[in-house]
């Protein structure tokens, strides 16, 4: 019964998902779906306009249709959206000052997070040598001082 379940509401998300537009050919639909997915919807922000739900999805991909009809060019259709909507509805937004924490922000971390870890592991690396040098330092002054008739902590007197 579960199973039936589930998947009687699969078949009911899916075909709300589908909207279906009369396209001339399969090139024209092939376009509208390359179109679709390279931009986002306003509304889910993480999803492309091609897979989201949202009224405002449904609108703006009827909106491409139509400009489509209207024998517009991709470039056209996506500088339409992007006066409509800002920049942020292209999935690839634009190299532009306002978007440069956006294209190198991750590089930015990453480089950010290297240096703090080459800054760790050399502050280590010269402690441990400062350390090791004060322990054989230590370690020198003291076996200095032994000799085999010395009887010290470590030689009780026996020198066999």
């Amino acid at each position: 019964m579960l199973i039936v379940l589930v998947l009687a509401f699969a078949a009911s998300a899916t075909a709300q998902a589908i909207d279906p537009l009369p396209f001339k050919d399969h090139a024209q639909e092939l376009r509208f779906q390359h179109l679709t997915a390279q931009l986002r919807c306003m509304v889910c922000q993480n999803e492309t306009l091609a897979d989201s739900n949202a009224s405002l999805a449904r609108d703006m991909r009827h909106e491409v249709f139509r400009l489509m009809q209207q024998g517009k060019t991709d470039v056209q259709i996506k500088q339409y959206l992007v006066d409509r909507y800002s920049d942020f509805v292209l999935y690839d937004p634009p190299v532009q000052p306002s978007t440069w924490l956006l294209w190198f922000g991750p590089l930015l971390i990453l480089l950010a997070g290297a240096a703090v870890v080459a800054v760790n592991v050399r502050k280590r690396s010269r402690a441990n040598a400062r350390a090791a040098m004060e322990s054989a330092g230590a370690a020198g002054d003291g076996r200095a001082d032994i000799g085999p008739d010395h009887t010290g902590p470590d030689n009780i007197g026996d020198d066999w």
